[in-house]
């Protein structure tokens, strides 16, 4: 056990739309420390969204592509007598939020378009709509849950 709990680093928010949440996105993206890489990617893939998808803004089109994706409960295994459970927990704020974040950069980073900044345009568009990989993620987490529910009463 920890002897207290963990301080929250203050993150500063991103020089172009005064978003911290951007600025969570971008570090998530970020490889190898290459942080004005990530952003430059992050802003390309918002332009490019902009582009496909005239009525709103891209950014906009971002934050509802995170909300599709971000999961409500998660399974957590539990051993109990002997046998391990699926058991279907809560997410805290800050663990989905982490999630779709996650879930979002790393389908992102599977898909087969060119540049990377394409390839996150595209999971974001998708998940905007409901579909792509990482909202079929959201969709897997929601129906083991489901499956699982008997097993809720094990929960700690």
């Amino acid at each position: 056990m920890r002897r207290r709990k963990a301080k929250k680093i203050a993150i500063l928010p991103d020089p172009k739309f005064n978003d911290q949440v951007v600025t969570k996105f971008v570090n998530n993206l970020m490889l190898d420390g290459k942080k004005s890489l990530a952003f430059r990617l992050f802003y390309d893939a918002i332009e490019i969204v902009d582009k496909k998808i005239e009525e709103t803004e891209g950014l906009d089109v971002w934050r509802k592509a995170l909300e599709n994706v971000t999961p409500a409960v998660e399974v957590r295994s539990r051993r109990v007598g002997g046998a391990t459970f699926q058991i279907p927990t809560p997410v805290r704020e800050d663990r989905k939020a982490s999630l779709a974040m996650k879930w979002l950069i790393g389908y992102a980073r599977k898909r087969n378009e060119k540049t990377m900044s394409q390839r996150l345009a595209s999971e974001i568009i998708a998940a905007s709509k409901e579909e792509g990989a990482a909202f079929k993620k959201k969709e897997d987490t929601m129906r083991m849950a489901e499956a699982n529910k008997a097993f809720s009463h094990f929960r700690f």
